[in-house]
């Protein structure tokens, strides 16, 4: 594998082509990592909101759900610019994980994982 294979630099990552099979594979891929985390923010809300007995723990859980939203924000990006960094990234997280990804080219595989070892 070349060093241009694993290049993360945003002119690179820009010059990335999709083809359709592929993303549909990672547009699945990034749904189902996207369902896993809205899914455990659901089960830990909750668990917090089992918790509320005074005002406080309404604000706790205000800011526990507005971090959260942040978060998913930031991570769930679907720009395909960004997408093999996005993806690493959800591997590293175990919210996602690399054989849901059978289909991009090995080029953006190597970004992938690469991704997900930084």
């Amino acid at each position: 594998m070349s060093d241009r294979a694993v290049k993360h630099s945003p002119d690179d990552m820009r010059d990335l082509k999709w083809s359709p099979s592929e993303k549909a594979v990672a547009r699945k891929a990034f749904e189902a990592a996207l369902a896993r985390e809205f899914k455990a923010v659901i089960a830990e809300t909750k668990r917090l909101a089992g918790k509320v007995e005074q005002p406080d723990d309404l604000w706790e859980l205000e800011r526990y759900l507005a971090a959260k939203r942040k978060e998913i924000d930031e991570t769930f990006d679907y720009r395909y610019s960004v997408l093999p960094l996005v993806l690493g990234a959800l591997i590293k997280r175990d919210r996602l994980g690399e054989h849901e990804l059978r289909g991009p080219s090995e080029d953006k595989m190597a970004r992938i994982r690469r991704a997900a070892a930084l």
